[in-house]
């Protein structure tokens, strides 16, 4: 089984800084399956490299089988991908339509919004997790997922994308678990760091 890596948490530079491209693929399949099994154990849709600590421009996403409420805790996520996602150096190339939802982060677990503006359909080339040049096309939820985990490459977070009345309140609404999870990724980096 691939290894899980540690999320970083809100507060970590790293989620702020832009991603660079990767250039050497060697090591990218290994890295892409680990940013897999790290998203199914987290519950997540998406996970940039940056999340993992990884500063590189690459990403995992996967779509789920929808299942009954009653089901859903008993089959595992792993079990209900219907498709998976692994974008390296990714460019949106074109995009249209205004859509307006919800979004959270496996960065920021437990806090979400509603209102965060999106593109509704994207072209995005790329490319693959052997460096083969790739476009994909996505509309509606895949494209906010891949918006969303574009972004992370750039050091954008989910919140940044509100507009700025709607950003403050989430600021403020929010101050005091942000600020809880700057002390947890302190703390984290703390314990990552290699030891003298």
């Amino acid at each position: 089984m691939a290894q899980v890596l540690p999320i970083r948490l809100y507060g970590d530079p790293v989620l702020r800084k832009k991603a660079r491209p990767v250039t050497d693929f060697t090591r990218v399949p290994e890295l892409a399956e680990a940013m897999l099994e790290t998203m199914f154990e987290a519950g997540g849709v998406g996970l940039a490299g940056p999340q993992v600590g990884e500063a590189k421009r690459i990403f995992v996403a996967a779509l789920y089988q929808d299942l009954p409420e009653e089901e859903e805790d008993r089959v595992p996520l792993k079990k209900r991908v219907r498709e998976t996602f692994v974008l390296v150096n990714p460019r949106i190339t074109f995009a249209e339509g205004e859509a307006v939802g919800t979004e959270g982060c496996l960065s920021l677990p437990g806090l979400y919004s509603d209102d965060v503006p999106r593109k509704f359909r994207v072209r995005i080339e790329y490319q693959d997790e052997h460096g083969e040049p790739r476009v994909i096309e996505a509309e509606d939820y895949l494209a906010r997922i891949f918006q969303h985990e574009i972004d992370h490459l750039e050091g954008v977070l989910f919140f940044d994308r509100l507009p700025p009345p709607l950003k403050r309140r989430f600021l403020e609404e929010n101050r005091a678990e942000l600020a809880r999870m700057q002390r947890e990724a302190k703390a984290m980096l703390k314990e990552l760091a290699p030891r003298r």
